[in-house]
């Protein structure tokens, strides 16, 4: 038989996982006699749970609602629960119960044993919280499995290979280098290098099954972005935007990433050009970029660009004229 104090937390447990207990039943769960039975409810509600008592042949015990909150008693898996669900409310993704989100996941993170501390650590090092009013209004459901193990990646520096479902519904195995999680809105995603893609992606948590880690380290890469957040919602931009530009530009990958490489992704070619790609939903911001580079280049994509290159060069041609149209 288990001492008091255990048996007491076991009983409390059992009490918390359905609604009502036959006497009996509890007792046998317990291994204790129905007498033992009533002293430990005793000592339960001396500790200020309220525990209903029902009398007859069919008796038995159902916690009910207090005055005050006592403690809880909850598993592993509902301890992690409570802590991701209280660091997104310290994050602000609940307005006006910050402080006291912050209270609580102390209390939780403080008294947990060490294996749950480290999952709970992970998640809270690696995530990057997201505010934005216009993020998708629909729940996306991610496995509480998945988020753990890919925070535990991206904690480790460990290459990770999982298998993804893209927006096209086109399913595809993925190996990247993770770097952080953004929790955005109702939804996680992980920014990674895609080693396969040779470039940054940001993935959807609940479109991704199966993450396994290779054993295999790698060095943190410099993020095209200020930060992990930002990087998530240009990748929404871009998909809602309405043009798809490559140009060639005949200069260094590194010098034209420096000056547009937060809004646009370049492919080295070799040492004198490379590639710029952009998504847009207006064809002024990419002239004005590729202007800005003081480069030669030429444009592959979409043709309307091509137009309006011409449109633009006509017009700056006309404002060197000494007597230009008025």
């Amino acid at each position: 038989m288990a001492n008091t104090s255990s048996r007491t937390l076991r009983l409390l447990s059992l009490l918390q996982t359905r609604r009502y207990w036959p006497g009996s039943t509890l007792a046998e769960r317990l291994d204790v006699s129905v007498r033992t039975l009533r002293r430990d409810i005793d000592r339960l509600r001396e500790l200020g749970y309220p525990v209903d008592a029902h009398r007859g042949v069919d008796g038995g015990y159902q916690l009910a609602a207090g005055a005050a909150l006592p403690p809880l008693v909850v598993d592993d898996e509902e301890a992690v629960a409570l802590a991701v669900g209280m660091q997104a409310a310290v994050n602000g993704a609940v307005a006006g119960i910050e402080e006291s989100a912050v209270r609580a996941l102390t209390k939780v993170v403080q008294v947990m044993p060490p294996r749950l501390r480290r999952r709970v650590d992970a998640l809270r090092a690696v995530t990057v919280p997201a505010v934005w009013s216009s993020a998708a209004s629909s729940t996306a459901v991610v496995d509480h499995e998945v988020l753990i193990a890919v925070a535990q990646a991206c904690r480790d520096a460990e290459r990770l290979r999982f298998d993804y479902t893209a927006r096209d519904a086109e399913p595809s195995r993925r190996h990247v280098e993770p770097h952080r999680l953004v929790s955005l809105g109702r939804r996680w995603y992980l920014v990674a290098y895609d080693l396969d893609r040779q470039d940054w992606r940001s993935f959807r948590l609940d479109r991704l099954t199966d993450p396994r880690g290779t054993g295999a380290r790698f060095r943190t890469r410099e993020l095209p972005t200020a930060d992990a957040a930002e990087f998530v919602r240009l990748g929404l931009r871009r998909q809602r935007a309405g043009h798809e530009v490559e140009v060639l530009v005949h200069a260094p990958a590194d010098a034209v990433h420096a000056q547009v490489g937060r809004w646009a992704t370049v492919q080295r070619l070799d040492d004198a050009r490379c590639l710029l790609r952009m998504s847009v939903d207006s064809l002024d911001w990419p002239l004005l970029a590729l202007g800005s580079l003081g480069a030669e280049f030429a444009v592959h994509s979409p043709p309307e660009l091509i137009t309006q290159v011409r449109e633009w060069s006509a017009r700056f041609a006309r404002a060197t004229e000494r007597d230009p149209v008025r």
